[in-house]
């Protein structure tokens, strides 16, 4: 799955050249020419801002030369330029000039040199890289444990361990808020902080690597979440399209005593819609990718994903994603959070439904304003997965019964109603699905010891801005 790494033999790599800034580094900035009455940043179509030299000052208008051509400036345009001790600061708030062209230098100058952490005031922000960096092993996770925040370098493991911190010296409860726009490793992040969490305040020691604890049920959560929680988006190929709010529960030593997980707005039209550079949930073509014998066949599924129309509108597969991988983690994930197989299976079923709902036609009965079934096929195969007679689901698609005053009245429903009727249907159901998927999770969190403080992590689902 996205974000997910297995653990390869032998040690974890060394850390440091992503999390600390280098002597080489630092005196390379220190030698480089400044003029603090002459350097200045100003704006850049393509760039955002560009580095200048002031050549002449007349009131409120100042000549620039920058990337090799003079040009004039309102004074409110041009910005100070920070000494060099200050490049690639680890906080961005003890700049001498905190202004914008300043901290997205600052921001940028780390991240071209591998250091994606960057501090401002009490906020942590993070540059996502897109690819992987060996600073969320546990060699990188020793470093931060039981250190200030000023002691070490940025890291999203420093803000854990001083909500950590403060919750065992203060005892009150803590929270911490991951957002930004779609892609920027909001989800990422907070796998992060779980895990870290599940190291530094692990309730048992393993005994027997084939029974899980506490810290592996709560890591488990991850597949089954995101296979039914996440979606390729026009920006992100693994974008969470709903909210969670996680609550990991401490006993008064410090150590884990369970979790609970409140999801909130899961964006249900995907179920049944998709832009052409978009795709629905991964779980649909997990369970099509064949990774799981018979799992196709249980579902009533073809092999072919162009078969379901629901699922089919977009993008059908992701080259950053491996469904095969991806479905395989989901399954393994389910005994370990206590799942019975036909819990699980019955799973399956229900969301097969939801691609199933996409095949069944209707159509218009002569002139009259009543839908009719057009091939009965798709229908019963819902119905089978559900377990209910086929020719009453029918009749309650195409003559619902309506509640006037102390009766019940069969009301004539039209071909485009009924196919509205569906898909309500189906994202009703998927959005139960989801539901249940978390009320088992919390139920296998419930450990029954005792839950003296929490800390909370927010992540809010991304949104996408097109300008």
């Amino acid at each position: 799955m996205p974000g997910h790494v297995s653990k390869t033999d032998g040690p974890d790599p060394d850390p440091t050249e992503y999390l600390f800034v280098s002597p080489e580094m630092r005196n390379m900035d220190l030698e480089k020419p400044f003029d603090a009455k002459k350097d200045c940043w100003v704006p850049n179509e393509r760039e955002g801002y560009i580095l200048g030299k002031i050549e002449e000052v007349d009131d409120d208008i100042i000549n620039v030369l920058a990337d090799g051509e003079s040009k004039e400036w309102k004074k409110d345009q041009v910005h100070q330029v920070n000494p060099p001790k200050y490049e690639k600061t680890e906080d961005m708030s003890n700049l001498t000039f905190l202004n914008d062209p300043s901290v997205l230098w600052n921001l940028k100058d780390r991240y071209y040199n591998k250091l994606i952490y960057t501090y401002s005031g009490l906020f942590c922000i993070a540059v996502n890289p897109y690819k992987r960096f060996p600073i969320y092993t546990d060699r990188a996770a020793k470093i931060y444990i039981g250190k200030r925040r000023s002691e070490v370098p940025p890291h999203i493991f420093a803000i854990s361990d001083n909500a950590y911190s403060a919750m065992m010296l203060n005892h009150q409860n803590q929270s911490m808020l991951i957002t930004g726009e779609s892609g920027a490793g909001k989800t990422e992040n907070t796998k992060k902080v779980i895990a870290y969490f599940g190291s530094v305040a692990a309730s048992t020691k393993k005994k027997d690597d084939k029974k899980k604890n506490l810290e592996d049920q709560i890591v488990q959560t991850n597949p089954i979440l995101e296979a039914w929680g996440n979606a390729k988006t026009v920006r992100n190929d693994n974008s969470s399209r709903f909210g969670k709010f996680i609550r990991i529960h401490f006993q008064a030593n410090g150590k884990l005593s369970g979790a609970d997980i409140e999801n909130y707005l899961l964006e249900k039209a995907r179920v049944i819609s998709q832009m052409s550079q978009e795709r629905s949930y991964h779980i649909f073509y997990n369970m099509m990718s064949g990774a799981i014998d018979d799992l196709r066949e249980m579902c009533k599924l073809s092999n072919n994903i162009y078969d379901y129309h629901y699922v089919s509108q977009g993008k059908t597969t992701v080259a950053s994603i491996d469904d095969v991988e991806d479905m395989n983690f989901a399954h393994e994930a389910f005994p370990i959070l206590n799942f019975s197989n036909s819990e699980r299976d019955n799973v399956y079923k229900i969301t097969a439904t939801v691609m199933h709902f996409g095949n069944m036609k209707f159509k218009q009965r002569g002139r009259e304003e009543q839908a009719e079934t057009d091939g009965t096929e798709a229908g019963e195969v819902v119905s089978e997965l559900f377990g209910i007679d086929a020719e009453m689901f029918f009749t309650n698609l195409c003559k619902p019964k309506i509640k006037v005053g102390a009766e019940f009245v069969t009301k004539g429903q039209t071909e485009e109603r009924v196919y509205y009727s569906v898909g309500a249907l189906s994202k009703s159901i998927y959005d139960r699905v989801f539901k249940y998927l978390f009320k088992k999770c919390n139920d296998t969190l419930e450990t029954g010891l005792k839950r003296i403080h929490f800390i909370g992590v927010l992540d809010i689902a991304g949104f996408e801005i097109f300008e």
